[in-house]
């Protein structure tokens, strides 16, 4: 059977905006101070669409849209009738004494990756992670794939070249490139996604694989939040088995690419990592996580704090 995000009615895809470039360095913190001075400039306007927007952010007009579009998909920044404003998460990270306003811990790339492809409004990604069922691919296969799912589902503004340009897109995104001596300056820049290693080359020029495995630098508080926001889209029940948090589209299982052996490890310790708000539990052969009590968006947000204490960060206030 069919499940998730993407197979209700109506589900509405996003499988642009990004302008074909991939995130890049120091693109979050830039759209964070941006909008953290009120969002607008002194007639109104978005200062994504400002007439100085390029001056402002130092790279061409498409790119400003890129870079629009990865903090709003990171959740960095939130878009309320059409004025953007930061976020409780991105005024956590990317203020000057944040977490990690530069993006050097391997924290921040991972709560990205999460927010990026937890989401099931960012299409592409959410079906590459929650869906695909290979372990290795080609870009033509994950196109035809969301094509198919966009006929079932008779999703408008879902055209070849449109998803073709997305699959682009999210596989520059995570797969380094070879180097190119004819590769511009702006090219030859890796996404921060490319750092997590989750997809690599699988030897020839058009084929990956997906690296399944522990991810050691996976912290603990990323990955109890990405349980707690799975767990509050996913059920309301007090329970949620190892099933679910393993297998099910957008479950951190899927979306870090976790083994179960290594699934299970971190589940044994979430009671310390959550101070008992989960508890796991083996009782007649049920694998599944208790909750003992509902933490709030603050609380989880709260979460992170700890990988940063053991990455050697100082702890924001």
């Amino acid at each position: 059977m069919l499940r998730g995000p993407l197979h209700e009615d109506g589900y509405r895809p996003k499988l642009s905006g990004h302008e074909t470039f991939p995130l890049r360095y120091g693109w979050l913190k830039k759209a964070f101070d941006a909008v953290s001075t009120g969002g607008v400039d002194g007639e109104g306007r978005s200062v994504f669409l400002s007439e100085d927007a390029i001056a402002r952010f130092g790279v061409g007009r498409n790119m400003v849209a890129s870079m629009r579009h990865w903090a709003v998909a990171a959740g960095v920044i939130e878009e309320v009738g059409r004025k953007p404003t930061p976020t409780e998460l991105g005024r956590r990270l990317f203020t000057d004494d944040g977490l990690d306003p530069y993006m050097e811990v391997p924290t921040t790339t991972w709560l990205v990756h999460w927010r990026l492809c937890g989401n099931p409004q960012n299409t592409t990604w959410f079906w590459a992670f929650g869906h695909y069922p290979a372990t290795t691919f080609v870009r033509d296969a994950l196109t035809g794939g969301i094509e198919k799912l966009a006929k079932d589902r008779e999703w408008p503004r879902a055209a070849h070249t449109t998803i073709g340009n997305d699959v682009k897109c999210f596989v520059r995104s995570y797969v380094r490139r070879p180097a190119s001596s004819k590769a511009s300056y702006e090219d030859a820049l890796e996404s921060p996604l490319t750092e997590l290693g989750l997809i690599r080359s699988a030897g020839s020029r058009d084929s990956f694989r997906f690296i399944r495995g522990r991810k050691p630098t996976l912290g603990t508080g990323v990955f109890a939040l990405a349980v707690s926001e799975f767990w509050a889209e996913y059920s309301t029940a007090g329970t949620l088995s190892f099933e679910a948090l393993a297998h099910e589209p957008g479950s951190p299982g899927r979306v870090f690419l976790l083994d179960e052996d290594s699934l299970a490890d971190r589940l044994l310790r979430i009671e310390d990592d959550t101070l008992g708000a989960y508890r796991w539990s083996e009782t007649a052969g049920l694998k599944q996580l208790i909750r003992t009590r509902t933490l709030d968006a603050n609380e989880v947000l709260d979460l992170i704090k700890q990988d940063y204490v053991s990455s050697g960060r100082e702890e924001a206030a």
